[in-house]
């Protein structure tokens, strides 16, 4: 498997993400939440992926860009345990939401758990 996030995983159609924020279902996993709903689009790609740090907690947009990376990163290198468990289209949405300036390693611990816990749900 190619440990890759090419352009077309990315979310970002305007109407993917409202539905999302409105539909959507979450799974948490301090300090991460992971946003999730089926995507209906003709010819979707399996899996769409956007990342997101709020200004609430980060204001300097060096810092929110920082976690953004590490959280695309994370995704990237941990993927494999969201596709092996998908039948459908799926977009998501993956937020850091915490103050707590966490290492790589905790936030990698963490996206691994996350992604566990969304195959549960999936079951």
């Amino acid at each position: 498997m190619k440990f890759t996030y090419p352009k077309h995983e990315k979310l970002k159609n305007k109407t993917t993400i409202d539905l999302l924020f409105s539909e959507g279902k979450s799974v948490s996993k301090y300090p991460l939440r992971l946003v999730y709903v089926e995507n209906t689009e003709p010819n979707a790609e399996l899996i769409k992926m956007g990342v997101s740090v709020s200004k609430k907690y980060f204001k300097k947009a060096v810092d929110r860009n920082y976690f953004k990376r590490v959280l695309r990163e994370t995704y990237r290198l941990n993927k494999h345990l969201l596709i092996d468990h998908l039948e459908k289209p799926h977009a998501f949405m993956f937020f850091y939401q915490t103050k707590e300036r966490l290492s790589y390693q905790e936030i990698e611990e963490k996206t691994i758990q996350l992604f566990q816990k969304f195959n549960e749900r999936q079951k």
